[in-house]
């Protein structure tokens, strides 16, 4: 009884502490994140994607209901 007990807690504190990102990986994942917007701000700014995304609101606007 003691020993399950003692196996329940270890594995509660076990789990505690493990919830959650370190300070490491939350670097990790701004520096992901921050590199995953640079990428995308490149793309919907290039000319190409631009010009599809100018067409496609134009179109949305200039429908009729």
């Amino acid at each position: 009884m003691v020993k399950q007990w003692w196996a329940r807690r270890y594995a509660a504190a076990r789990a505690k502490a493990e919830a959650g990102m370190a300070t490491a990986e939350y670097a990790m994942g701004t520096i992901a994140a921050c590199g995953f917007a640079a990428v995308l701000y490149k793309v919907v700014t290039s000319g190409t994607v631009s010009d599809a995304l100018q067409s496609v609101i134009g179109r949305a606007l200039d429908a009729q209901f």
